[in-house]
């Protein structure tokens, strides 16, 4: 079995790093991806899907480096469910609407745009930063 998810998106706040007990470096980071398309009654339509996303090792610490809040990054990883209830985590957000946001553990990130990207930080290289001990697409073997 295999299972895989690609976004690209934004980053909705400053990524967050912590150590574990061990020493491991973990980043953290929200993710909004948006899909716009027009209805059959010819009104423009809009969704915005939150995710939380978890970086390890040493990617954690060059996303913790060189990503800031509204850069564009393209994410790839694997789902992890809620466990307490199997799915996304639901809440309320504080205009009383619920509200949920999908758990991703990335396995490589690449950053998006360049000097040009308002959003960027300056000097902050472009291109993927691979995650350590993870297969590459080309390695797979099917």
């Amino acid at each position: 079995m295999y299972q895989k998810i690609i976004l690209v998106g934004r980053l909705g706040r400053d990524p967050e790093m912590r150590y574990t007990a061990d020493g491991s470096p973990v980043t953290n980071f929200s993710m909004a991806t948006d899909r716009k398309w027009t209805g059959r009654d010819g009104e423009k339509r809009e969704e915005t899907t939150w995710w939380r996303i978890s970086v390890w090792g040493k990617q954690a610490e060059t996303v913790n480096e060189y990503l800031s809040k509204g850069r564009a990054v393209l994410v790839e990883g694997r789902m992890a469910a809620d466990p307490q209830t199997g799915g996304p985590r639901i809440w309320t957000g504080q205009d009383g609407q619920p509200r949920a946001s999908f758990e991703v553990r990335a396995l490589s990130v690449r950053f998006i745009g360049g000097r040009g990207d308002t959003a960027a930080t300056p000097g902050a290289p472009a291109g993927e930063v691979p995650a350590e001990g993870n297969i590459s697409g080309d390695e797979v073997p099917f």
